[in-house]
């Protein structure tokens, strides 16, 4: 992987596609992805706007939602004016691309979300990323349309330089999306097994919370493994009461029937 993966999260506009994909070549990116775009995939609009840089979209993959899109990646950028009091770390273009190229370099997948032209990114979207990008714009008017948007970050990636210069990656890679999903998985099992989700009106914020707090953090493989490791120790062993605690006394045997 010699470059970021652009994610187009339910365009509606097939234009907007092309304008995106047309962006995107100018600056030498060419791995796009599309989640449910309103209009159907492929479109002939899109391959119209796309003009020279169709072959972007010939070769674009589609996806039926956004944890499908994600799945394979393990650090994941999300384009929004509105960090909407999540506790995620918020950087501008410029550092981003700086610190794509060094992740790409180390052997990580990297991929940016782009969201919907009128109501951009959704909470559910948002919570899966590892860090937010804004663009310092005008905070009366934030809107940017999609394809400036996605101009913007190919222009500030490109910037930076040509190739990545590469390193050799870690002993413990970066662990991907699907595994990070799929170790919260096992823990919402067992959180559900002993009625963590309490009351029930508020299990989606707290699950929000949840896959917030383990997409911030840059896991790796080996976290992963280890955190499924004290799932499955905390499920299946007995409690121990902590030092100190007052114990039951045993029955009496004397006493029982």
């Amino acid at each position: 992987m010699s470059a970021p993966i652009f994610i187009l999260v339910e365009p509606q506009m097939p234009e907007n596609i092309g304008g995106a994909a047309r962006a995107m070549w100018n600056f030498g990116l060419e791995r796009l992805r599309l989640v449910a775009p309103r209009e159907g995939w492929p479109n002939p609009k899109a391959v119209a706007m796309a003009s020279g840089a169709g072959r972007l979209l010939d070769h674009a993959r589609h996806f039926e939602t956004t944890a499908e899109a994600v799945a394979d990646l393990t650090h994941l950028y999300a384009t929004t004016a509105r960090p909407r009091g999540m506790t995620k770390r918020v950087i501008a273009p410029e550092e981003a691309a700086v610190e794509m190229r060094e992740r790409i370099a180390a052997g990580e997948r990297v991929g940016v979300l782009f969201g919907r032209e009128r109501t951009g990114l959704e909470t559910a979207d948002i919570v899966r990323a590892n860090t937010i990008i804004t663009v310092p714009v005008n905070p009366d008017f934030p809107s940017l349309n999609l394809a400036q948007c996605v101009l913007l970050l190919g222009y500030e990636w490109r910037k930076q330089g040509g190739e990545p210069t590469r390193a050799v990656a870690p002993d413990t890679p970066a662990a991907s999306h699907e595994k990070v999903e799929g170790m919260l998985a096992h823990l919402v099992e067992e959180l559900d097994s002993v009625r963590f989700f309490f009351p029930e009106a508020k299990r989606e914020t707290m699950l929000a919370n949840l896959r917030s707090l383990f997409h911030r953090a840059p896991l790796t493989d080996q976290d992963v493994r280890t955190l499924r490791g004290v799932i499955r120790a905390l499920a299946s062993k007995p409690r121990r009461p902590r030092p100190g605690a007052a114990q039951e006394a045993p029955p009496d045997p004397e006493n029982e029937a």
